[in-house]
């Protein structure tokens, strides 16, 4: 059975890490531009809030994917790291990840969500775009050429529920 929990720190800290880190080997190209080991060092403090969150998917107790949302000013926050793990792909939990990383967003008070998608993630640039994401300008740097840009006007997600 799964189901999506706001990752606690410091008992999950290692999960999310371990999580994180797959995510960052999956890719085909260098993201060492996002500056992980710092990010990575501090997410207890950047997430441990109201104003930027972590969620585990997890599968019968165990983690097998996670997704996060941060502060970016007071309307605005970034989706972050939205990772499923290659032995629960296929099973539909990354619209479960990406519901409650919305909805949380709405809750903490946001109006907008923005995020990049790199170009080989196909599957969920069209995941994002069926939420309603549209091309945006970055809110992050991302030199990664063929990047999506991508917001969402959280007023309109919240009538869609």
């Amino acid at each position: 059975m799964f189901e999506v929990v706001r990752a606690v720190f410091p008992d999950d800290l290692q999960d999310v890490l371990d999580l994180y880190r797959e995510y960052v080997n999956s890719t085909s190209v260098d993201l060492s531009f996002q500056g992980n080991d710092q990010e990575f060092s501090r997410l207890a403090e950047k997430y441990g809030g109201d104003e930027s969150k972590i969620f585990l998917l997890k599968k019968d107790g165990e983690p097998v994917g996670c997704a996060a949302f941060r502060k970016l000013n007071d309307t605005t926050c970034e989706m972050k790291r939205v990772y499923i793990r290659p032995n629960a792909r296929g099973s539909h939990q990354g619209a479960n990840l990406i519901d409650r990383v919305l909805q949380e967003a709405v809750i903490s008070g946001y109006k907008k969500i923005c995020l990049d998608v790199l170009p080989e993630f196909k599957a969920a640039l069209k995941l994002y775009r069926s939420y309603g994401f549209v091309e945006h300008p970055p809110v992050t740097h991302n030199p990664v050429p063929g990047t999506h840009f991508l917001g969402l006007n959280l007023e309109d997600y919240k009538q869609r529920l």
